[in-house]
């Protein structure tokens, strides 16, 4: 009645409650015997949680327990229905009692994994499908299970997620639908014994397995779990980039509210703060002031020794770009370079990005495309390498390095035409580039576009504007000669309807206002209305461009929001900056939403729409296969 949760679910917690204090009572007695142990197993407490209550290392509990014969048990799921044989096994664990079998007088738990001889790699999956760590790191798993097939290796995959093509019955040789924990998956390795285990495909998850699992013992394929904690690791990640002289924003970490503010002092606001090891930007943000700084570390955070807050300086107006190359130890190979649309600080998740970068001088491409060649020497990198910059007036920093697959892996693969994540696991097993004809530099002739699907509509609380933590469910991509044709092609794929013609509604910050002039003079030579609050609008008056003043939602109505509920804006491009005016033009955002009208938040977002729309405008309409752009890359790459 307290709860409203249905009786039955109390009751089952009750249970675990009670098994949980009568572990730590005998393990406080000495008397943890085979049959507790056995059942605080098979009710689902793990190693680390049992350790905990025991106060015993994990190890020696894992060891205690497999004494005892307590270990767990696989059991195959008849994918078939018992109407034919399975011939895929599909298999889940359990900790069954032991038992007499009339075929075999030992009394022992009956499992039905029966591992084979064969070669064998094992793939830790991604688990389960969230913001920040989705689909498409599952297509990079499929792949590694295909190309597994093609050099002759039985693949064994390991994921928990139902819904993904990695759990599909033939998919891969063998399928393990277990938790993506240390316990589980070195189970599994002990029972299968495979030449070694790819965790580099499946995100963050299972890239975090790879020291424990080194340390207990089991080969890593490809980049060394050492590399992997290089780039992890703050303070060894920024000696490296002292050591190769690349820049990275200032930054600090800190272990309490006190130590943050007085971090960020030093640094200067704005700052992007975040905890550790977070998964798609989650409880990320750039905060302005001190104020808000105290309230994020009150709410977001529990900043503590064990799990420290990062705060960077905030490159305000920066590019972001985002590099994915491949690698064998020795030779490295672009796979490509992508300019994030929206300025950094936006999370790479959400901004639209082209490739290749649209903007940036070849000098700065050039640069960008020595260091992550040096980076992934210097880590030794063997599979994928994800690289993140910032270029700001000219220069270069490095934001973050992955040692794995990235989320952009599908849409640069499908960009350039050659399956990176399939390729990445050949060099895992001892290939080379040179020996699967891979040149250093796989950039297109033409242009591909990615672009972020958001669910904003389904949520009608949530605000639209982007920011370091990732919103975005899905991504989209158009192809093009040039960039406004692919940014088109993506807009419409992703759902915005790019108007021709009619009014366009701008509302910038102060900061903006320079670089917003060239947008409105493009629209009104399209033949668009402007119209703009007053601040903007004067400013652009003042510039010889034409704009109608309507009021703010604070200055009296009829105010823009009411215009834009009656259908007479066709386009909102509305930037802020400040908590304050964040908040106070957030109606203006999520009334767009909600009719249906396209919006920008970003001047670079601003300018890529100018270009897609001239390109509707002036340009004829052309119809061309993905097939034939692959073509045309794969012979350019043969030149």
């Amino acid at each position: 009645e307290l709860s409203r949760i249905d009786r039955w679910f109390v009751c089952q917690i009750k249970e675990m409650v009670e098994l949980e204090a009568e572990v730590k009572r005998a393990s406080e007695e000495g008397t943890l015997g085979e049959e507790l142990l056995r059942r605080a197993k098979a009710s689902g407490l793990s190693d680390a949680f049992i350790a905990g209550l025991t106060g015993t290392p994990e190890a020696e509990l894992r060891k205690i327990a497999r004494d005892k014969g307590v270990e767990p048990v696989y059991k195959c799921v008849d994918t078939c229905g018992a109407e034919f044989e399975a011939y895929t096994p599909y298999l889940y664990s359990t900790y069954e009692a032991p038992f007499f079998n009339i075929t075999n007088p030992t009394k022992k738990a009956e499992c039905e994994a029966n591992p084979t001889d064969r070669k064998k790699v094992v793939i830790l999956g991604s688990g389960p499908n969230r913001i920040g760590q989705g689909i498409e790191f599952d297509y990079c798993c499929v792949h590694a299970s295909f190309a597994l097939r093609e050099e002759g290796y039985e693949s064994i995959m390991v994921n928990c997620n139902p819904e993904t093509v990695s759990t599909d019955y033939d998919t891969s040789d063998r399928l393990y639908f277990e938790p993506l924990t240390f316990e589980d998956v070195l189970s599994i390795v002990e029972k299968e014994r495979p030449m070694g285990v790819i965790v580099q495909l499946g995100g963050q998850t299972p890239l975090k397995l790879a020291v424990p699992l080194e340390r207990a013992g089991v080969k890593i394929l490809g980049t060394s779990p050492d590399s992997i904690d290089i780039a992890e690791d703050r303070e060894r990640f920024d000696s490296l980039l002292e050591r190769l002289g690349f820049r990275r924003p200032e930054s600090g970490t800190a272990k309490s509210t006190d130590e943050a503010l007085r971090v960020a002092d030093e640094l200067g606001y704005p700052v992007m703060v975040r905890p550790s090891y977070v998964l798609g930007g989650r409880a990320m943000e750039i905060v302005y002031d001190r104020d808000s700084l105290m309230e994020y570390m009150m709410r977001a955070v529990e900043a503590s020794p064990e799990h420290p807050v990062l705060i960077d300086r905030f490159l305000e107006g920066a590019v972001e770009v985002d590099v994915d190359c491949l690698s064998d130890g020795e030779d490295v190979a672009i796979g490509g370079v992508m300019e994030h649309i929206e300025e950094a600080g936006v999370h790479s998740g959400d901004s639209a990005c082209s490739l290749p970068p649209y903007s940036l001088d070849r000098e700065v491409l050039d640069e960008i495309k020595r260091q992550t060649v040096l980076l992934a020497r210097e880590l030794r990198v063997v599979g994928l390498m994800n690289v993140q910059f910032a270029v700001k007036d000219g220069t270069i920093y490095i934001l973050e390095v992955n040692p794995r697959a990235s989320r952009t892996v599908p849409f640069v693969s499908k960009a350039v035409g050659l399956p990176l994540a399939k390729i990445a696991t050949k060099l895992m097993l001892g290939r080379t580039l040179k020996e699967l004809g891979i040149k250093g530099d796989l950039t297109p002739p033409y242009v591909s576009v990615k672009e972020a699907v958001f669910p904003f509509v389904k949520f009608p609380g949530v605000d639209t504007l982007l920011g370091p933590e990732m919103k975005s469910t899905g991504e989209v991509m158009g192809i093009g000669t040039d960039f406004g044709w692919a940014f088109a092609k993506a807009q419409l794929a992703a759902g915005s309807k790019l108007p021709l013609k009619g009014n366009v509604f701008i509302s910038v910050r102060d900061e903006d206002k320079p670089q917003i002039v060239e947008v409105a003079r493009e629209f009104a030579k399209m033949g668009f209305h402007i119209i703009a609050t007053k601040g903007t609008a004067r400013y652009l008056k003042e510039q010889g461009i034409e704009a109608e003043p309507v009021l703010k939602v604070t200055e009296g109505r009829p105010h823009i929001v009411d215009r834009i509920k009656s259908g007479e804006i066709d386009m909102v491009i509305n930037t802020s900056f400040g908590a304050q005016s964040v908040r106070d033009s957030y109606s203006i955002r999520r009334t767009s939403v909600d009719m249906g009208i396209a919006y920008v938040t970003t001047v670079a977002g601003a300018h890529a729409v100018v270009r897609a729309i001239r390109s509707l405008l002036e340009e004829e309409f052309t119809v061309k296969s993905i097939q034939e752009y692959h073509k045309e890359n794969l012979a350019c790459a043969r030149r």
